[in-house]
Formats: C-alpha cells, sequence, structure tokens
C-alpha cells in the first residue's frame, strides 16, 4: 500500500502543493471569521435536572450574572466633594451604551406613602447633585435610616461604598463586551487616579470579559513560543537550515487549518480550543523528527535521496498513521463527556491531529525531493552525537542492570500510589485565576466587606397563585434569611420579597428606621393596600422577585468564592432546614444559580472524565491488540505508559493539586502521546525479530538504538512544548503544562528502561507466535520490489 502512496505524492507532488496552498487559503479566510467564547462555559448537558431548575429561573426572573461590582473605600463618603464624585461617576457609567442601569448611594429609592390614593410612590432620594454640605447631611441621614440598602450598597462599619452596573444581556454574549467593559474600565481608572481612592472590579461579566481577553492574547503568544521552540529543538538536533525551515513551515499550515476547523465546525475560540493550536504544533514536530531521523538512516546507508524518501514513508508511515491514531483517540474520549467545551475540543483536536499527520506525511517528502540531500558533518550525529551518546549509555544500562531498574520502577510505584491517598477533588468558579492576580484580589476585597459576589438563588413555589402574598409566607421568608441563611458567613445579606413588605412597612410609618419589620397582621391590612401592583407585566423592583402569578418567588444572595466541597458542604447543610421550613409536600424549593450550575457541573464533569480516561485507555489497549494480537504484549506495551499516570497523579497528591476538570482531562491527552514511543520501540522490534531470526535479545538492541534517537528528540519537543503553557496566567491551564510534561518525561524513561527490561526478561513468554504473526500488518514493507519504478521517479524528478 505504501509505495503506491509514495508514488503519488512524489510524482504529483506539484499537484499535492496546489491542493494544499488552496485548502490553506480557504482556511486562512475561516480563521478570520473566528469569535471568542464570552458565554460561562455550560458544563451540564441541557437535559440535566439541575440545568433545567436553572433554565427555568431564568426564563421567571432573567440571567443571573449580568452585575458588575464596584468597590471603593472613602475616608468619608458624606463629604461633599467625595460624595459629589461618586454621585458624577455613577451618572456617567449610566449614560454608556450597553449599561442598563447603575445603583450606589447616590442613586437609589425610597417609598414616600401617598395617603390621598393609599399607594406608595418610587421617589429618587437624591434628586440633584447637593452643592452644600448641609444639604448632604440631611440626604446622608435618610440614606443612613434605609436598612434595607445597608450591606447591599454599602458597609457602614468599614466605610466601603459599592456601585452595582447592570449589563445589556444581549451585549454580554457578544464581542462588544469587550469595548463595553474596558471603557467602564478607563472610567473607573481615571476617577481612582483622580480621586485618589483604591477601586476595585468584580462580578461574572467583568471576570469573564477580562479572561476572555487573556485567552485571546495567549492564544497569540503560545503560538510564537511553540514555534520558537520547535525551530530551537530542531535547530539543535539536526543543524541544518532545511530540517529546521520546513517542519515549521508545516505546523504553521496545520495552525492556520486548526483555527479555520473552529470557525469552519461553528464553534467560538474557549479556553480549550484556544491551547489546540500550539498542541499541534508539538505533535507535527513530533511527527517531523521520526521521519527526518528515518530519512538521514535510509540516505546514510544507500546514499540514495529518494529512494530514502520512499523507504521513510513506507518503513515508519504505518507507525506514524497509529501513533497519531492513538494520540487522537486521547483527545477524541473527550467527545463523550456530553460537556459542550470538550465535547468542541476533543473534535477539534482528533480531527486536525490526523490533518497534520497527513499534512508532515504529504509535504516532507515533497519537500526534501526539492532539496539538497543531507551533508555528511549533519549525518555523522547519528553515531557519534551527544543523544547517541545517551542512547549507548541507555543500552548499557537495560543489558546489566535490570533488576535495579525493577526495583526502582516497584519503589517508585508505591510513593505513586502513596500520592494517589492524598488526591482531592475540588474547584471554584475562579479557580484558574492567579491568587496574586489583581482580579482575585478584588474578589476577596468583595468577600471581605459584602461576603461575596457569585450568585446563589433560592427559587420557592407555593403551589397556589397568588401564594407569595400571603403573609404567613413572606414570614416563612423572613425566617429563611434571619434564622438560616445570616448564620452562613460566606453568605452575604439576603434579598427577597420580604424585605420589600419591611421597606413598606419604614414608608409607611413616614421612614421610621425603627420600624423596618415585618408588619403584624392589623398593620398588613393598610400597608398592602398601598403596596404597587406586582401583576401589571411591568418589570420593576418588586416583580423581579415574583412570577407573574405571583406563585414563585426567589431569594437571591451572594456567596464566597467556595470550592466545590465547601458549595457541597454548604447545600447539605441549608437543604435539610429549608425543608423543615418549607415542607416539601406544600413548597417546591430550589437551590439554583451559577455557583450551584457550577458545583454539579464539576461533579458531573469530573465523573465522565474518568470515564473519558477509562474509553480512551480501551480504545488504545484495542489498537495495541490490533497491532501485536498479542494479550500478554498489550499488557506489557501499556505497564510504561500507565506508571507515568500513576506519577502525574500522585505529584498532583503530594503537592495538593485538586483532581478538577482543568486537570483530569491531562491523563487521556498524555496517555494517548506517551503511547507514541511504545509504538516505535515495538514495531522496530518486530522487524528486526524477522531479521534477525527472531534472537530476541539482540532484536531489543538493536530496536532500542534504532528508535532511541528519535524518542529523545520528540520527547523533548514535546515537553519543551507542553511547557509553554506554564507560562500562562490561567491555573488549569498552568497546570497542565507542567503536568503533561512531567508524564511525557516520566513515559520517556520508562519507555526506554522498563520496557526493553522487561521484554529481555520475559522474551518467550511475551513474544508468542501471536506477536509474530499480527491481525493488522503495518510496518513491515521491507522489500526493493518497486525500486525500479523509483529510481525511474527519480529521473523525473531531476528532469
Amino acid at each position: 500500500m505504501w509505495k503506491y502512496i509514495v508514488r503519488g505524492i512524489l510524482r504529483y507532488r506539484l499537484l499535492n502543493l496546489i491542493i494544499i496552498g488552496l485548502v490553506t487559503a480557504f482556511m486562512m479566510y475561516m480563521a478570520t471569521q473566528n469569535k471568542m467564547s464570552y458565554e460561562m462555559a455550560q458544563m451540564l448537558p441541557s437535559d440535566h435536572p439541575i440545568m433545567k431548575d436553572y433554565q427555568k429561573f431564568k426564563d421567571n426572573f432573567g440571567q443571573d450574572g449580568s452585575v458588575m461590582f464596584i468597590g471603593a473605600k472613602f475616608d468619608d463618603i458624606y463629604n461633599i466633594e467625595e460624595f459629589n464624585a461618586w454621585y458624577d461617576l455613577t451618572e456617567e457609567l449610566g449614560r454608556i451604551e450597553g449599561v442598563e442601569e447603575v445603583v450606589s448611594i447616590t442613586k437609589l429609592y425610597t417609598l414616600i406613602k401617598d395617603q390621598e390614593h393609599k399607594k406608595f410612590n418610587f421617589e429618587a432620594v437624591v434628586k440633584q447633585k447637593p452643592q452644600t454640605q448641609s444639604k448632604l447631611d440631611s440626604l446622608a441621614k435618610i440614606i443612613i435610616d434605609l436598612k434595607f440598602y445597608d450591606h447591599l450598597l454599602y458597609n457602614q462599619e468599614t466605610g466601603v461604598q459599592l456601585m452595582l452596573v447592570t449589563l445589556d444581556k444581549d451585549i454580554l454574549n457578544t464581542k462588544e463586551r469587550v469595548p463595553l467593559i474596558y471603557h467602564i474600565k478607563d472610567i473607573l481608572d481615571e476617577f481612582e487616579q483622580d480621586q485618589q481612592v483604591d477601586m476595585h472590579y468584580s462580578g461574572l461579566p467583568y471576570i469573564r470579559t477580562i479572561t476572555s481577553d487573556l485567552i485571546k492574547k495567549e492564544l497569540n503568544i503560545f503560538i510564537f513560543l511553540a514555534l520558537f521552540i520547535a525551530a530551537l529543538i530542531l535547530t539543535f538536533f539536526f543543524r541544518n537550515f532545511q530540517s529546521v525551515i520546513f517542519p515549521v513551515l508545516i505546523v504553521i499550515i496545520s495552525t492556520i487549518w486548526t483555527l479555520g476547523s473552529i470557525a469552519l465546525m461553528g464553534y467560538e475560540i474557549t479556553i480549550l480550543t484556544g491551547i489546540i493550536p500550539p498542541l499541534l504544533i508539538v505533535i507535527g514536530i513530533e511527527n517531523s523528527i521520526f521521519l527526518l531521523n528515518k530519512y538521514q538512516a535510509e540516505y546514510k546507508g544507500h546514499r540514495n535521496k529518494i529512494k530514502a524518501l520512499s523507504r521513510m514513508v513506507t518503513r515508519i508511515g504505518s507507525a506514524n498513521v497509529l501513533t497519531n491514531v492513538t494520540t487522537a483517540a486521547g483527545f477524541a474520549a473527550f467527545i463523550v463527556t456530553g460537556n459542550q467545551l470538550l465535547v468542541e475540543f476533543g473534535i477539534i483536536a482528533s480531527l486536525n491531529i490526523l490533518g497534520i499527520y497527513l499534512l508532515t506525511l504529504i509535504l516532507i517528502p515533497i519537500f526534501f525531493s526539492y532539496a539538497k540531500p543531507p551533508k555528511n558533518k549533519h549525518l555523522d550525529k547519528l553515531e557519534t552525537g551527544g543523544v547517541q551518546k545517551i542512547v549507548d549509555k541507555m543500552v548499557y544500562l537495560v543489558s546489566r542492570y535490570r533488576s535495579r531498574i525493577y526495583w526502582i520502577s516497584i519503589i517508585i510505584v508505591i510513593g505513586g500510589f502513596i500520592g494517589v491517598s492524598q488526591l482531592q477533588t475540588t474547584g471554584s468558579i475562579v479557580d484558574d485565576i492567579p491568587k496574586e492576580d489583581v482580579m482575585y484580589q478584588d474578589l476577596m476585597f468583595f468577600e471581605h466587606h459584602f461576603k461575596g459576589v457569585m450568585p446563589l438563588e433560592i427559587t420557592i413555589d407555593t403551589k397556589k397563585k397568588r401564594g407569595v402574598l400571603k403573609m404567613s409566607f413572606i414570614q416563612r421568608l423572613d425566617k429563611l434569611e434571619t434564622k438560616i441563611l445570616s448564620q452562613y458567613p460566606e453568605l452575604s445579606k439576603p434579598l427577597a420579597i420580604s424585605d420589600l413588605v419591611k421597606f413598606s412597612k419604614q414608608a409607611f410609618y413616614n421612614g421610621n428606621p425603627n420600624k423596618y419589620s415585618l408588619p403584624s397582621k392589623q398593620e398588613a391590612n393598610f400597608i398592602m393596600q398601598y403596596m404597587p401592583k406586582m401583576d401589571t407585566g411591568k418589570r420593576s423592583l418588586i416583580n423581579s422577585f415574583v412570577d407573574k402569578d405571583l406563585q414563585l418567588t426567589r431569594v437571591t444572595v451572594q456567596m464566597a468564592n467556595l470550592g466545590t466541597k465547601e458549595i457541597e458542604a454548604l447545600k447539605d447543610s441549608l437543604v435539610p432546614q429549608i425543608d423543615r421550613l418549607f415542607p416539601p409536600e406544600k413548597y417546591t424549593v430550589n437551590l439554583t444559580g451559577t455557583s450551584v450550575v457550577f458545583l454539579e457541573g464539576t461533579k458531573y464533569l469530573v465523573k465522565n472524565l474518568v470515564q473519558s480516561l477509562l474509553l480512551a485507555l480501551f480504545a488504545i489497549g484495542l489498537l495495541m491488540a490490533l497491532l501485536f494480537s498479542s494479550f500478554r504484549m498489550v499488557v506489557i506495551s501499556l505497564i510504561p505508559n500507565l506508571i507515568p499516570q500513576l506519577l502525574t497523579a500522585a505529584m498532583m497528591g503530594y503537592f495538593g493539586i485538586p483532581i478538577k476538570p482543568s486537570t483530569i482531562l491531562i491523563f487521556s491527552i498524555a496517555l494517548g502521546i506517551s503511547v507514541d514511543n511504545t509504538i516505535h520501540f515495538l514495531s522496530r522490534y518486530r522487524l528486526h525479530l524477522k531479521m534477525n531470526d527472531w534472537k530476541i535479545s539482540t532484536s531489543v538492541i538493536l530496536a532500542l538504538r534504532e528508535t532511541g534517537y528519535s524518542m529523545i528528540s520528540s520527547s523533548v519537543v514535546l515537553f519543551f512544548g507542553f511547557f509553554i503553557f506554564t507560562f500562562s496566567q490561567f491555573g488549569g491551564t498552568e497546570s497542565m503544562g507542567y503536568l503533561i510534561s512531567f508524564t511525557l518525561l516520566a513515559a520517556l524513561l520508562s519507555n526506554m528502561f522498563l520496557l526493553p527490561s522487561l521484554l529481555l526478561t520475559l522474551d518467550k513468554r511475551v513474544t508468542t507466535k501471536y506477536f509474530k504473526e499480527p491481525l493488522l500488518e503495518v510496518f513491515d514493507e521491507e522489500n526493493d520490489e518497486e525500486l525500479g519504478e523509483i529510481e525511474l521517479e527519480q529521473e523525473k524528478l531531476k528532469g
């Protein structure tokens, strides 16, 4: 088969270049259509019960997480200069297109009793900017007396002021949110400089926008870093221009294809799809290294360039197919998770891994058919270079000190299991933001002064129309707030319709702060006459807490940036207390909001990622079984690739790196890549068995010598290629860089020491006749029956 592929590649090399050029031009156009994702990743499938509850909440009350929080600590906010500066800032932000509403102490409302019409009127407390300190002092007393706003818009004890900026939900899910957020931030930064006051920003719209913009910047940085490292390592190993420029050109084309395919599939660039291009650069360079090493080794043997290119493809082309298929399988396993973010990541990554395989298979022979043959000084390194000396040392150790290799392996495995026992599963909504980052520090500021900014919603269905207006139900709501929610320090001051009823009572008594409490039944009869209609269909402060039938209501509260374990513990503690207050037979209560969705999403994702890892392991094991047709050999081939996985999990346990979505996905990726060395080694081992009359010891050593150079050089590229992700400002991406780099390094050592040692020790017990006669024969096209045609082709190429 491969001889026909080689002939098609070289005979029609110009046509192949034109086709690839046209596809690349199309993909380059598609890449310009890419969009960044600004929505929170949907971690649960749409039919999940928690997701259904959250969708129902949004249908009734609108999307949570559309408010940007702005905090500042003033020496004295009721000093007229500071107050008026805060007033001007509130007004300026309110005029920005895309800002729906701005609320601060300079723009808040109170209820005024209209005795004549028996109703409450909503009136602004500050109708115009105060011109004198005495006027501001009068306003200050009114504001402080409005208990409704205490710890919602200000913290009286610490002097911190809070401004709530509600953003247009239609803009939040588009690229227009970026200039909107940065325009707001520019105004706030100018205010900070002018007023010499520290400003703090948070809220999900702000966090998502800044992180999405950072993803875009990191994508470009990582692409250039990956190209630079690839070129540097290729220069170190091959030390000639053409062996550097051609592979780099191929991975640049693959990057264009990858970015184009994201747009072609209708996907957006996310924190995961954003790392695929640099990943593909690394994998593409690995493919090139195996091909180039084989090309140079063949050319050194017979000095025939076209014959060397032909054998390069026929002898390891199939091995490269399988190494890329196993790598793609590691990524494709994410497709079964049901998580949209990971499904898109798995599809794009796996397709483009196969795509870059085709690019290297086609373009390496074509490019080098035009290029001059390798020089002797570049070929000599195959036998005398520093890497070859390392290979010779490994052969020596494997031949003489296998027992020590086994003891070291056993000790490492025992240490691995101890480390795994210390693993923990956790994660938080902003877990990927480094603790030293300004964004994280601002988040801590809001937690300290207002208990947090992460949305948590409690919905209560009374199962009766107008049930939320019953005084007995409102009293239960008040108990929920004052007796249950208030005892949790990680929760902010809750807000519910019961607070509006208290606000109404205070207004009924002409703003007396001592009357901020629930009315008695007798008082309620009078006060309810003044309450505005809540079923008019108009959006207002009151009916934003109830549905149109007055049957469903919400209690909204902000939560600290808790981990999944803390959220789970909080939920487990709250639910029994809420059920006692609102018996399930009479009320339906749901905890929802972004925080709960994140908790359930993390649990769901970790479970599915474990399943995807097992699926990847099964798929790779199945491929090995087809290749080697021996259960024993499959087990032997997987051992040196599973030990690095164990060590990586152990390192996470020892260093306190938790199991979470951003770290567990590294196992499938690393497994798919690390088996590449195993496949290359065992394929050459079986070939040398045939060539050396099935002498196992000789074949193992020859296979190790032949593949050792490529295994080391490709692993170096992979190690440093993944290590660039350690420079990411996202904790998950940074951890992935460290962990996959470590896994691949451990896999290299395991494949170069443990695998050949096992083959030498177990010899005929694993090298059975089934291994000699595989179900799938792909490696051994060693005859030269087409050499005459290849040589004729060489003449055509010269012509």
